[in-house]
């Protein structure tokens, strides 16, 4: 199971990594998207919660962690902000510089 969620993780970067590395808006959107969520699970994996565990402190011998799920939910909420804030900007660019690409230049076709 650990090797196929690193592999998934795996997978999930260098996606995000190619993505960001494109000269397009709406790619490098996607790319920053599919970073933040790879560290999500991440977080979630190095919070080792235990299957069939309580949330609850007291209920037994072993619960859930609830540092990494705080620190995962904030990360969705930032997240989801920050995906909001770069879809307005690019908006903005594209409106005045007439191109898609993050850079500026225009296209050559």
């Amino acid at each position: 199971m650990e090797a196929l969620f690193a592999i998934t993780l795996g997978v999930m970067t260098t996606c995000g990594v190619y993505l960001l590395l494109r000269a397009r808006i709406f790619p490098v959107i996607m790319g920053l998207t599919l970073i933040s969520y790879a560290v999500n699970l991440f977080i979630f994996a190095m919070g080792r919660l235990p299957t069939g565990g309580p949330a609850v402190i007291g209920k037994s011998a072993e619960y859930g962690d609830p540092l990494p799920q705080a620190l995962v939910l904030t990360a969705i909420v930032i997240g989801f902000a920050m995906t909001a804030f770069v879809a307005v900007l690019s908006l903005r660019g594209l409106s005045e510089l007439r191109s898609d690409h993050v850079d500026g230049r225009e296209t050559q076709e």
